[in-house]
Parts: C-alpha cells; structure tokens; sequence
C-alpha cells in the first residue's frame, strides 16, 4: 500500500530524470567531432512537421538575433524562393533588398560556398566582382 503510493509520486521524478538523461545524450553527440553524430537525428526529426516547424521557428529567431539584416533579407525572399532559379527573378528579388540586406545574405553564400562563377552570367558576375570590391 505504502509502497505503491511512493511509486505513484516519483513518477514525474522518473519522467524528468528521462528528460534530463535525454538531453545529456544530445549534448554529448552535439560535441563529438562537431556534431557529426547529431545531423542525422536532426533529419530524421525535420520529417516530423511539427519538429519541423519548430526547428525552422528557432533557426529564425537565432538568424535574427545574430544577424538582423539576414533575418530580413530572408523573410524577404522568402515567398520568392521557388522562382530564384531563374537569374531575371533572382536580379528582380535581390532589387529589392536594401544595401545591408544584399550585403548580409551575400556574405552568408559565401560562408556557405555561394554560387559557382561559371554558372553566373556576365552581368551577374561582374556585379558580384563590384560588391565585392565595396567591402
């Protein structure tokens, strides 16, 4: 009888320990060799729509607030982004950025091995070459 009702009450102690022990595992895959380990679990979660959501909502809000002009950037081109493969869509969304914004989400296609040169045409390129040379 008592023993019974002791079990009943460390039961949300049980579910918090569950908890915690969970997210020491995903601090510890996220610091081996980078998180190598982590990326996977990360992928298998995006299926889920509502990780999903949940994970694009927190990559957002980290985006701004490390980097507001990005953050506006993309919100930005974001209702344009199945058209940005056709370099006249592309020119015309990116003409709507201001200075900063442009500035900010070239620099992360940088970072992220932006487009190759050779699949820019001319003008395209030598815009780049001149944005470029303003930093």
């Amino acid at each position: 009888m008592v023993a019974a009702d002791i079990t009943t009450l460390l039961i949300p102690i049980w579910i918090l320990l569950g908890l915690v022990v969970l997210l020491g595992i995903l601090g510890l895959l996220g610091r081996i060799k980078g998180g190598k380990y982590l990326k996977p679990l990360f992928g298998l979660m995006a299926k889920v729509p509502f990780l999903k959501r949940q994970m694009e909502k927190a990559s957002k809000a980290a985006i701004e607030r490390t980097n507001p002009e990005l953050a506006s950037a993309m919100r930005k081109l974001e209702p344009h982004a199945k058209q940005l493969h056709d370099p006249q869509q592309a020119q015309k969304a990116m003409s709507r950025l201001s200075r900063e914004e442009r500035a900010a989400l070239l620099e992360m296609q940088e970072q992220q091995g932006g487009p190759e040169l050779e699949s820019m045409n001319r003008q395209m390129r030598r815009r780049l070459e001149k944005q470029q040379k303003r930093r």
